[in-house]
């Protein structure tokens, strides 16, 4: 798990201070260089418009990085409040809430995605908006479920009791419980968002050139594939690399926080 984390945090750490370790501005022009290999100096080679390839891979990181960890805590606030509200509305409630969840998990992810980015038109914000309005259901599921076996704990019928409002309740006595398993959640739709971004940046629905995102890299060196694969090879390594990254590391917080569900 060790090795899983530091991982993590310098990947995390490439996004905060990559554009700082760029060697290069991310477009700043060279057509003499264009489509180099690796080498001096430009160490992973340049684009088709002469543009470092490892500057637009840090610069990349910000952006791919940050937009999925918005993504995925506007869907883990969004989703938390939803499950908890059908948790604790009672029968009603919790019937209408579900039903409405289960018609947007009836759809997949990224095809949804797509459509609402296709009808908002092709931007930073209508990449956000997307990929939060069909991420949020796993998380209303997880913290429903959870809720709902809190309601009959005794703590829980005392603070009813005692007077205390719902959303006092939710705040001391349901949050503490759903927090271990919603962070666990958290980070498979964390690498779920990088790679919805990186998806709708190479179908062109995402952030738009000259922006450096990973997916709108792999978009840019497609015509290249053939006579320069390095230029698709490394936004796809950067994307595989940091998916299974964060996924190995949810995997880690799985068994760490339920020690008693690991294998014999």
């Amino acid at each position: 798990m060790r090795s899983v984390v530091i991982l993590t945090v310098i990947l995390g750490l490439l996004a905060v201070f990559g554009p700082a370790l760029a060697p290069h501005a991310p477009n700043a022009i060279d057509i003499p260089n264009r489509l180099a290999p690796p080498g001096d100096p430009y160490p992973l080679g340049t684009d088709a418009m002469g543009r470092c390839v490892l500057s637009r891979l840090l610069h990349g990181a910000s952006w791919s990085l940050g937009l999925a960890f918005l993504v995925s805590v506007i869907g883990l606030i969004v989703g938390s409040v939803i499950g908890l509200v059908a948790a604790m509305g009672g029968r009603l409630v919790d019937w209408i809430v579900m039903r409405a969840t289960d018609s947007f998990l009836a759809f997949p992810d990224l095809v949804a995605a797509v459509v609402i980015a296709g009808v908002l038109g092709a931007g930073t914000g209508s990449l956000v908006f997307a990929l939060t309005v069909t991420g949020w259901m796993r998380y209303a599921r997880v913290a429903r479920g959870i809720g709902l076996s809190l309601g009959n704990r005794g703590h829980v019928i005392q603070a009813r009791l005692a007077g205390l409002s719902p959303a006092a309740i939710a705040r001391w006595h349901y949050l503490p419980a759903l927090a271990p398993s919603l962070v666990v959640v958290w980070t498979g739709m964390f690498a779920r968002a990088i790679l919805g971004i990186s998806a709708l940046g190479f179908l062109g629905f995402g952030v738009q050139p000259p922006t450096p995102e990973w997916g709108t890299m792999l978009l840019d060196a497609r015509v290249h594939m053939r006579s320069t694969p390095l230029l698709m090879i490394w936004p796809g390594l950067a994307i595989v690399a940091t998916v299974l990254a964060i996924n190995l590391t949810g995997d880690a917080l799985r068994d760490s926080l339920a020690p008693q569900e690991r294998p014999a």
